[in-house]
């Protein structure tokens, strides 16, 4: 793992921090090779369920790192975009922790995650069109999925900063804590986490795909992704513990 991206293993679930405070935690190559080496020890981990993401020096992230891309370096990992996570993110909820700014492409890194935490002073923007330049690691694709057409239109084309609290009404934020983010994404991830894992991931993966399902394949793809789910000896271990009032030890299988 590289210093500008560091992993920290707790009960369940992993944090991930961009560790450039120094550049308000602006997106490097490097940095996005690292988070997609995280995200892959996520996703090939057995013990773990959830992941957070967040940034360390009171930012989560500002965006691509300019020097870099004077220089005609790229912060992306081929195949999963900005970051290494918005065009292919991990099989597994990944929660965003947002401190300070979320701009450009460290708004579109957070939008990647299924969920998200701010603290109330946090701002959000995706001010790309004052450089004359276009929010294209999902901001102009996405977007408007999340909080509509209307919104995602007047936030790419203004470009103008957003509050934590703005992002809440509209569901681009899931909590707004007037204490450390990472310490209410920490309580969120410790309750994804105690979920079976088998079940997580096949939910994660209807929800982001079925938006635009007809109601004839949803419910075809529904018995697909989920026969394996209730097949599983994680089911019956989860109606066991539930009967015999006990945590479940899930096995992913």
């Amino acid at each position: 793992m590289t210093e500008e991206v560091l992993t920290d293993i707790q009960d369940g679930f992993i944090i991930v921090t961009i560790n450039r405070p120094e550049a308000k935690n602006a997106m490097t190559k490097e940095a996005a090779e690292g988070i997609r080496a995280a995200m892959e020890q996520l996703d090939n981990d057995n013990s773990l369920n959830a992941g957070i993401i967040t940034g360390a020096g009171g930012t989560f992230c500002s965006g691509m790192d300019l020097k870099g891309f004077l220089k005609g370096e790229l912060p992306s990992v081929k195949g999963y975009g900005f970051g290494g996570i918005t065009e292919k993110g991990p099989e597994k909820p990944l929660i965003a922790a947002v401190e300070g700014y979320a701009l450009a492409g460290g708004l579109e890194l957070a939008l990647a995650c299924d969920l998200c935490v701010a603290n109330d002073k946090a701002k959000f923007g995706i001010p790309e069109v004052k450089r004359s330049l276009v929010a294209a690691a999902g901001g102009v694709i996405k977007l408007q999925q999340l909080v509509g057409k209307r919104i995602a239109m007047e936030w790419a084309l203004t470009g103008d900063f957003f509050s934590a609290q703005r992002a809440y009404e509209v569901g681009f934020v899931n909590r707004v804590t007037e204490g450390a983010a990472l310490d209410a994404a920490i309580e969120l991830a410790a309750t994804v986490a105690a979920n079976g894992p088998l079940a997580l991931k096949a939910t994660k993966k209807m929800i982001n795909q079925s938006y635009d399902w007809t109601e004839e394949e949803a419910w075809k793809r529904q018995v697909e992704i989920t026969g394996a789910v209730f097949a599983s000896q994680d089911a019956q271990e989860g109606s066991r513990a539930f009967a015999e009032k006990r945590k479940p030890n899930w096995q992913g299988k």
